[in-house]
């Protein structure tokens, strides 16, 4: 099978769309996830919607260490979207691994962790932590849009040496590896080849992109970090070029499309774009059951327009036209 799961997933035997995928070795049943960030590390999302009927939950990133996170206030509202500075908060693998995961397991059989690092070596002791993890953990995601202690870079995802470093490292996880990538970077595409060859079997595109919000009345930044990184709609369609950019240099490396989705259409704007998936995030704080939506209704739109398989709209706005020949005559 090619890298990107290239393979048309089996037909259904009922005229129901196909909704399963492929993202490098690992099949979900549909292509909606949550993002990280959004769902908290266990199961506090459950009481507003089946996490069980989305194709996998992605967890908050954790670090091989207990972490508190930036000053408060840490979330703000813009008038089109969210700013945050959380400052990636959270116990650790070790204490997500005994205390939340059980707990996510009992809705959900299929976990995608994410996990972040000051270094290159935070990055390998927590994804050699993730090697204990059950099966339903298919994968971790390596969150690289973070700050780094080892370079000029202002983040691991603005370095292609060290994003490569980063993956090559979190391998010791014993399942598949996914490289989350930041926007803030005219080196993108560069960063994604160089990650792919480290061993990331699929990138999710894209992270936050950085922000500030003022207070007029204090002449102050709101949050208590100064800047942060903003979410929602407005980031789609930077999320949408980064997908179309990265999938166009490079044609057979699973993408995860991520940025202002909360509607069907969105996501399949992606999937044209050259996603395999998507993820959903901002839209959940608005509405904690945004992601089931999402996929029900991505399933509605896929039979009302008689589209059988997820897979038939992946990379369709590559596809170009005929060129028109001119007579010879008129040349």
């Amino acid at each position: 099978m090619p890298k990107n799961g290239g393979e048309r997933p089996a037909a259904p035997s009922s005229s129901a769309p196909n909704m399963a995928v492929t993202i490098g070795s690992i099949s979900l049943p549909n292509p909606v996830m949550t993002a990280a960030g959004t769902v908290g590390y266990g199961d506090e999302l459950s009481h507003h919607m089946q996490l069980g009927d989305l194709g996998a939950v992605v967890t908050k990133s954790l670090a091989h260490f207990a972490w508190n996170g930036n000053p408060a206030p840490r979330v703000t509202g813009t008038d089109a979207g969210m700013l945050n500075a959380v400052g990636l908060q959270g116990p650790g693998v070790a204490s997500w691994l005994s205390e939340d995961l059980p707990r996510l397991l009992k809705r959900t059989p299929r976990v995608i962790a994410s996990i972040w690092g000051r270094s290159v070596d935070d990055f390998e002791r927590a994804a050699a932590l993730m090697a204990a993890a059950p099966p339903q953990v298919l994968a971790v995601e390596v969150n690289l849009s973070c700050p780094n202690l080892e370079g000029r870079a202002g983040m691991f995802a603005h370095s292609v040496e060290l994003s490569a470093a980063a993956i090559d490292a979190a391998k010791v996880c014993g399942r598949p590896v996914w490289a989350k990538l930041s926007p803030n970077t005219h080196d993108l595409v560069a960063v994604a080849s160089a990650v792919s060859d480290a061993g990331a079997e699929a990138v999710t595109l894209i992270n936050t992109v950085l922000g500030m919000a003022i207070d007029p009345d204090t002449l102050r930044p709101v949050l208590g970090n100064g800047g942060g990184g903003l979410s929602g709609s407005p980031i789609r369609p930077i999320a949408v070029r980064a997908i179309f950019d990265v999938r166009e240099a490079l044609p057979d490396l699973p993408i995860v499309g991520v940025g202002g989705i909360s509607r069907p259409e969105h996501a399949i704007e992606m999937f044209a774009a050259g996603a395999s998936a998507i993820q959903v995030g901002t839209a959940l704080f608005r509405d904690p059951r945004a992601a089931t939506k999402v996929a029900r209704d991505l399933a509605r739109w896929c039979r009302n327009r008689g589209v059988q398989s997820v897979f038939e709209m992946t990379n369709a706005a590559h596809q170009r036209p005929v060129a028109q020949q001119l007579p010879k005559d008129s040349q």
